[in-house]
């Protein structure tokens, strides 16, 4: 016949059992609940990290530095071409050495004399630019200046001046380092004239005193 009464160490275990939920039940039960504000002020886990301010300011940062980009590789590609006219210069200033009159002192806003180098260079832009617009007109400043960006001259070398006889007239300044060179553009109907003169160093070439014109070539 089977005793209904536990062994001693089976008794305790139970004991134990028992005393262990029953202190469980009681600390749920005095555990506060959360209060409505305390759940309101709680941070939501869907908020978005990012607010939707930043997004504007981030594109107009982006923005800028294209900008910056754009006119930095145009500015590279005028200094490479204004390399490569300069080494194919070389032959004719060495051969001109010793035949250069020596240049009076200019005031703020002349033109100054070109060395050998410069004159050699501004013949080499003059061409290239008189043949990109031969057979053209070019009725606005906006069309001349688009039409020299292409020949690789940057915008921010290309200064508008005063139209001449209703024409567009603008200035290319073509001075790296301590040169001095800078071409006048100006249509003349189907075509331009390209003049060539020295800017002083510190001073806009919209500023040098050029003497006028006294007509439009005709051919």
């Amino acid at each position: 016949m089977r005793s209904n009464l536990f062994t001693k160490p089976l008794l305790t275990a139970a004991l134990g059992s028992v005393v262990v939920l029953a202190a469980g039940a009681r600390s749920a039960q005095a555990a506060p609940r959360p209060s409505a504000a305390t759940t309101a002020s709680a941070p939501s886990a869907r908020t978005p990290a990012v607010h939707r301010t930043a997004r504007p300011a981030v594109v107009r940062t982006a923005r800028a530095a294209t900008f910056v980009a754009s006119a930095d590789e145009a500015e590279a590609r005028f200094l490479e071409l204004a390399d490569l006219i300069g080494q194919s210069c070389e032959p004719d200033v060495l051969a001109a050495v010793g035949r250069v009159a020596p240049a009076l002192a200019p005031t703020p806003a002349d033109p100054v004399a070109l060395h050998p180098a410069e004159e050699c260079a501004a013949q080499r832009h003059q061409l290239r630019i008189s043949k990109a617009f031969s057979g053209t007109v070019t009725a606005t400043y906006e069309q001349m200046r688009d039409r020299l960006t292409t020949l690789r001259y940057p915008g921010a070398r290309i200064h508008r001046m005063p139209d001449f006889a209703g024409r567009p007239v603008s200035r290319l300044d073509l001075r790296v380092g301590a040169d001095h060179l800078a071409l006048e553009v100006t249509d003349i109907g189907g075509g331009v004239m390209v003049r060539a003169f020295g800017a002083p160093q510190g001073v806009s070439v919209t500023d040098v005193r050029l003497k006028p014109e006294v007509d439009l070539p005709t051919s």
